[in-house]
């Protein structure tokens, strides 16, 4: 069956600023996201060298009651 008119290419303004929009809406929640993993990522890192700071702490302590 023939269509009678114009053919439709492309697409519109409409679409195409909608299509952007969800795009940056998507990138932004990314952002976010990304956001709170790198900082729990640096807060389990400032833990573990809290506690191998206090580990090296206690080992300096008892090696020197144990050398006095």
């Amino acid at each position: 069956m023939r269509r009678i008119g114009k053919t439709r290419k492309g697409f519109t303004l409409v679409e195409m600023v909608l299509v952007i929009a969800i795009i940056v809406i998507l990138a932004g929640t990314l952002i976010v996201a990304i956001g709170r993993y790198l900082n729990g990522a640096n807060s389990a890192v400032t833990s573990v060298s809290q506690h191998n700071s206090q580990i090296d702490y206690v080992y300096d302590v008892c090696e020197e009651a144990i050398n006095k």
